[in-house]
């Protein structure tokens, strides 16, 4: 979890009607590092294994049939439910919204790298001034995630803005973060400040072929991310799971107006 140096200030209020969803300010990472970097459009490919034998991420046709643009093409208009809107740093304005359909909620941010949880090689608190042992969520044993293997997703703490649990979300629920041409599956692991949104483990931002390392890395805007209501994977670090069931999800997201 993500903890900003600097004061939060108040969202701006929701809007009620369907708009086109805004793209978010640039960011500019909380912890006062560079401005992180949009790598582009990477090559689709597989990445480094993980504990279980899992690819980490991969794009859309590695990971399944439902493409990056099908997706962003059912983004495209957003019915606000939170009611504030959502910095992507702490000292960006308030511009993210919180969108939602029957079978979804869905919100386009930057993509900070959250490195929480299990210390690896490249999520320690040498690699990570802000770096924390724990994750909001466990896995089935009861170890914190690992964020260098798992891809997940961090979720603003329940507010009065929005309460993702009564969306329908949950640890373990299952999403699709998109940029670029790529589709990454992963799940919600953790939790961030109640007035910030836009952060993916270091699997995630791998597996979008964007730069992982937590402090220069990440995406400093154009990536979206859609969670799926009432789904939930079991245990929460079965990725394979995560892509089975976020695919067939995904077509149905697709399909249902």
């Amino acid at each position: 979890m993500r903890v900003p140096s600097l004061i939060l200030a108040a969202a701006g209020a929701a809007l009620i009607a369907p708009a086109a969803l805004p793209a978010p300010a640039t960011a500019v990472p909380p912890r006062e590092r560079p401005a992180a970097r949009d790598e582009g459009v990477v090559t689709a490919g597989p990445t480094a294994p993980d504990e279980g034998g899992a690819a980490a991420g991969s794009a859309a046709r590695d990971e399944g049939g439902v493409t990056a643009s099908d997706l962003l093409a059912r983004t495209g208009t957003c019915t606000e439910i939170s009611r504030g809107r959502y910095r992507t740093d702490a000292d960006s304005p308030a511009t993210v919204p919180v969108c939602g359909t029957d079978d979804a909620v869905f919100w386009k941010a930057d993509l900070d790298v959250d490195c929480d949880g299990r210390p690896t090689t490249h999520c320690n608190s040498a690699t990570d001034p802000v770096f924390a042992a724990t994750t909001a969520f466990q896995q089935s044993d009861g170890l914190d995630l690992n964020a260098e293997t798992l891809p997940y997703i961090v979720v603003p703490a329940p507010s009065s803005r929005w309460d993702y649990r009564a969306h329908g979300i949950r640890g373990g629920s299952v999403a699709a973060v998109v940029h670029g041409d790529r589709v990454q599956y992963a799940v919600v692991g953790d939790t961030g400040p109640g007035d910030l949104i836009g952060e993916a483990s270091y699997a995630t931002a791998k597996g979008l072929g964007i730069d992982p390392d937590p402090l220069t890395g990440g995406a400093p805007s154009d990536v979206t991310y859609i969670l799926f209501r009432n789904s939930l994977i079991t245990p929460i670090e079965d990725h394979e799971e995560a892509v089975a069931t976020g695919e067939r999800l995904a077509r149905q997201f697709l399909t249902n107006d």
